[in-house]
Parts: structure tokens; C-alpha cells; sequence
């Protein structure tokens, strides 16, 4: 299906919540908890959950949602998670990833990390503005606004904000050091107005590589 059918698909707004939904958790969600997460009936939630799925918006898998096998255990649900195909509309048609990659590896090939994270973190500083800001429920909703789709992992003394989306996935994945190190920059530049709060690295698979925590300068 091209991209711009399969965006037409969001344009219902039950269909369009229940995939904000779904994307939202980070894992896999059954019927239930998606039709009851978003206020529609089961049934209505899995036709257009199905939609998704037809679109290649969403994957779908089964598994017994009730943690028990054998004899008594029931019969697996059908879950859905997020599809890790991009999708994208432009009109006219650009191709903004190809020049995006190759400026990527000459950047590579000439040494020019460190002055690209100081480009990206004057970048950051231009989005920011003024006003930074002000503890990780602030730095969340501003990165939210950047398409990182944000959580909270943890809580008490220590908990960080870590990011389900990396804006810069599909480069990142061939030039990881040169685009993992350009968005810490590009965040530390945007996060900077706030030395309650800071931005480092810290890896883990299908995630953004970048995590969000109160600045050890803050600790008491």
C-alpha cells in the first residue's frame, strides 16, 4: 500500500486513536485492553485494529494473555504492536532520506563529528528559545512536541525519561556514533536551559539512544 493510503487510514478518528493507543504502550496490546484504552467496543476496536493491520500501520501476532499454558489456559488473542516500517507523504516526491544518508557518510569519512554535534546543539539552542524547560515534566511534554514520544521509566528518587521514537531512526541505523552523537547534542542544546535536568547516552534497542534524568548536580 503506498504511504499516502496508508496515512488516508488515520484519517478516522476512532481508528486513528486506537493507533496512537497501541503506540503509545510499547508493547503488544489484545482487543480488550485497546477497545477499553480508548472507549469503543471490542468489536468496534477490532475491526479497525484490523484496518491498521491491512494498512501496515500496525503488525499482528497471538498469545495467550493469560500467562498459562496447557489444558484450561484459553485460546491465544490477537495482538497488535506498532509496524517498524516508516511511512511519509510528500507531493511533489522528494528524497529527502538518499541526501540525508549521503551527507551522512561524507560527514563520516572527513571527521566532522565534533562539528556537527556543535551545529546541532546550536540547533537545539535555537528551539529552545528563551525559556527552557523546568524539570523532566516540562523536558517530556517539549520533547513529546519533537516526536520522541516520551515516557517515564521508574520513580521515587531516580526515574528517567527515555523515548520509544528516534526522529532520526532510519540514518541513525547506518551511521550510529556520527547520528546517535549529533541528537545528544541536539538535545543537550534544546534541554540546556534547565540545569535540573540533563541529557546522556544510553542505548537499548528500538529506542531512542539518548535518556533525559535530573542532573546529578541536583541530587541532595
Amino acid at each position: 500500500m503506498k504511504d499516502i493510503d496508508a496515512i488516508a487510514v488515520l484519517q478516522d478518528p476512532v481508528r486513528r486513536r486506537l493507533y496512537e493507543y497501541v503506540v503509545a504502550q510499547g508493547r503488544e496490546v489484545g482487543r480488550d485492553e485497546a477497545a477499553e484504552g480508548v472507549g469503543v467496543a471490542r468489536t468496534l476496536a477490532a475491526h479497525h485494529l484490523d484496518r491498521l493491520t491491512g494498512a501496515g500501520l500496525l503488525e499482528s501476532g497471538s498469545r495467550r494473555l493469560t500467562g498459562r499454558s496447557g489444558p484450561g489456559a484459553g485460546r491465544p488473542a490477537k495482538v497488535y504492536t506498532r509496524a517498524p516500517a516508516e511511512r511519509s507523504v510528500s507531493l511533489p516526491g522528494r528524497d529527502y532520506r538518499t541526501a540525508a544518508d549521503l551527507l551522512a557518510e561524507a560527514a563520516e569519512e572527513a571527521g566532522l563529528d565534533a562539528g556537527l554535534r556543535a551545529a546541532a546543539r546550536r540547533r537545539g539552542e535555537a528551539l529552545r528559545g528563551a525559556e527552557g524547560p523546568r524539570g523532566l515534566e516540562e523536558a517530556a511534554a517539549l520533547l513529546a512536541a519533537r516526536g520522541y514520544e516520551p515516557y517515564v521509566e521508574g520513580d521515587g528518587e531516580r526515574p528517567v525519561v527515555r523515548m520509544r521514537n528516534c526522529p532520526f531512526h532510519a540514518v541513525a541505523e547506518r551511521f550510529p556514533p556520527l547520528v546517535c552523537g549529533m541528537n545528544l547534542a541536539l538535545l543537550e542544546g534544546l534541554l540546556g536551559g534547565d540545569e535540573s535536568v540533563r541529557a546522556r547516552m544510553d542505548a537499548r534497542p528500538g529506542e531512542c539512544c539518548v535518556v533525559v534524568e535530573h542532573s546529578k548536580n541536583n541530587d541532595h
